[in-house]
């Protein structure tokens, strides 16, 4: 006999078992009767939730990103904080491998071959959705006179792009020599873009990339 459960609870269920399943087999190699299956679900229970595994893999990055994101705009909304501060908190908040175990046990499961198409809608969303948010920090730093730059939102955005694809733990293939010269630059350049004074930025955010 089947457990009727609140749909929230089987929705969760649905996206854990998904979701241990993408990361031992890959999405593509995962059917939905598998999911069907481990979960002890009638199909129709299934398409009840996802119309199809692609909406769940979309459900699974949703999830994945809420929390990261809500953690990210409490540090951009923390008015204690000092501009720099708030906009390294920010960014900081974006590290999957900083909330212990599952943290780091979600970051080798979005990294892995078989996850790419995951992984990419994970980048696409943090750039989406934080772009704005590090933007209004830049605007009120304008105000300020702490950054100088008539292009914000274009400064962070190209930020964004750059770091989510050199600095990813997957593209980290270099050697030590070249990933410190990445790092440098990249402050080199993000100090620049957004009219910060040489050096400034760079060692307020040091250890952002240990």
């Amino acid at each position: 006999m089947r457990v009727s459960k609140d749909p929230t609870v089987r929705k969760n269920e649905i996206l854990d078992i998904a979701g241990k399943l993408f990361a031992e087999k890959g999405f593509d190699q995962t059917s939905t009767g598998e999911i069907i299956a481990q979960a002890g679900i009638a199909r129709g229970t299934l398409y009840y939730h996802f119309q199809s595994k692609e909406e769940i893999m979309d459900a699974l990055v949703e999830r994945t990103t809420n929390e990261l994101f809500t953690a990210a705009k409490q540090a951009a909304d923390d008015l204690s904080l000092p501009i720099f501060q708030r906009f390294i908190q920010t960014v900081l908040a974006l590290r999957l491998d900083t909330s212990a175990e599952e943290g780091q046990d979600m970051m080798d499961f979005v990294h892995r071959p078989q996850n790419a198409l995951m992984h990419q809608k994970v980048q696409a969303a943090v750039v989406k959705e934080i772009t704005p948010v590090l933007t209004r920090i830049v605007e009120e730093g304008i105000e300020q006179g702490l950054f100088q730059t008539e292009y914000p939102y274009e400064a962070v955005e190209m930020a964004m792009i750059y770091a989510n694809t050199v600095f990813d733990a997957q593209e980290l293939t270099s050697s030590e020599e070249m990933k410190v010269q990445r790092v440098d630059g990249f402050f080199y350049l993000l100090e620049r873009m957004l009219g910060v004074e040489e050096g400034l930025l760079a060692k307020e955010m040091e250890g952002m990339f240990d």
